[in-house]
């Protein structure tokens, strides 16, 4: 199976270091984030895990669960294990099982979010069928499910489902929803998912004049010979926010917001929004508003053109969000070049609140004071 020990190694390390969240300058920004109502259908998202659970029989109810503040939460990443598994993998399930834990995602993510999840693990099918003998490895059901903390309506507790080309983390605090980090990607027929993340980005950029393009574009290309050793790696292109880079020190780069005109300034929200689409309405809501109030703080970085089919990267950086797109050489195509149809997404939420730290924290401090 396809493994990169240049990626997993940082997963492990990090996990076991004291976490701090994706900050500009090693310490996290105070009082971003608080508790909220966001009208999640918290008993049905529960119901539908314990539902789950027994479903399963002992050694996998037992392997399916561990507890809310467990380092594995930490261990996901986009390629297949090279560390100890954890959770229960879906493939090996009974089919009733395995939409058991499919019913409790369905129950959490907002109906596109599960639709663009189903097309992730369809897409990574349908690689497994175009490249000759990864079909028992690239299948459709690859992904490891795991609940940390027990499932309930007031506690804190959260879910994964993690394989290649899907990782979701959510954390779950009665009516709030945390869902990052986020992984989200295709190597096979990337306009049917990313089509608006594309769209998107190319109509902001084109609405830029050239003082403004030339604070956002690092670099105008991004094949192989046109960028430094260090943005052109075949695992993680020019992503820096992915697996094993949960306390990454990020400073901001490119364009600001408070320099774009109010069209622009829609036209910076458009291109964040097919990020959040994943979210129930009232998280939905919840996120736009904590992006919109530190819209003049909010950095674009390009990589690329901007052209029809011409491959790109950009990152979306603010104290609420950091968001990467990238196109990709190939990894089981034979593509040397990065390509439009092989695309990598990430979605964080810096300054701690990834996996929900942040509001655990905050809650252990005023639900459980010793």
């Amino acid at each position: 199976m396809f493994a990169a020990v240049s990626e997993a190694a940082p997963v492990v390390r990090t996990a076991a270091e004291p976490f701090v969240g994706l900050t500009t300058d090693g310490t996290p920004m105070s009082g971003l984030f608080g508790f909220a109502d966001e009208g999640l259908p918290v008993a049905a998202i529960a119901g539908a895990a314990l539902a789950w659970l027994d479903a399963l029989d002992a050694d996998d109810r037992n392997a399916a669960q561990l507890p809310i503040d467990a380092i594995e939460w930490q261990h996901w990443i986009n390629a297949f294990l090279i560390f100890p598994e954890h959770g229960v993998l879906l493939d090996r399930l009974a089919p009733a099982q395995r939409e058991a834990a499919l019913r409790v995602v369905a129950a959490t993510v907002s109906a596109a979010g599960m639709h663009d999840i189903r097309t992730a693990m369809r897409l990574n099918a349908g690689l497994g069928e175009f490249c000759a003998g990864y079909e028992d490895t690239l299948k459709e059901y690859m992904y490891w499910f795991t609940i940390f903390g027990e499932p309930s309506e007031t506690e804190p507790w959260g879910w994964q489902l993690m394989g290649h080309h899907l990782d979701l983390n959510c954390f779950v605090r009665g009516p709030q929803l945390v869902l990052t980090p986020s992984f989200l990607g295709t190597e096979y027929e990337g306009h049917e998912l990313f089509a608006e993340h594309i769209r998107a980005g190319v109509e902001f950029m084109r609405s830029l004049d050239g003082p403004q393009r030339d604070r956002a574009v690092a670099y105008p290309s991004i094949r192989n010979a046109d960028l430094p050793p260090h943005l052109n790696g075949p695992i993680n292109g020019r992503h820096v926010a992915g697996a094993g880079q949960d306390n990454l020190v990020l400073p901001y780069h490119g364009l600001r917001g408070d320099s774009l005109n109010a069209g622009q300034r829609q036209l910076l929200r458009d291109l964040i929004a097919p990020y959040l689409r994943v979210l129930p309405d009232g998280s939905l809501q919840a996120r736009q508003a904590e992006v919109e109030r530190h819209i003049d703080e909010t950095h674009l970085l390009w990589m690329g053109g901007w052209g029809d089919g011409e491959p790109f990267y950009y990152r979306v950086h603010s104290p609420v969000i950091v968001v990467e797109y990238d196109n990709h050489s190939g990894v089981f195509l034979d593509n040397d070049e990065p390509e439009t149809y092989h695309v990598h997404t990430i979605v964080r939420t810096p300054n701690g609140n990834d996996y929900g730290k942040d509001l655990l924290a905050r809650h252990y401090a005023r639900e459980h004071r010793t």
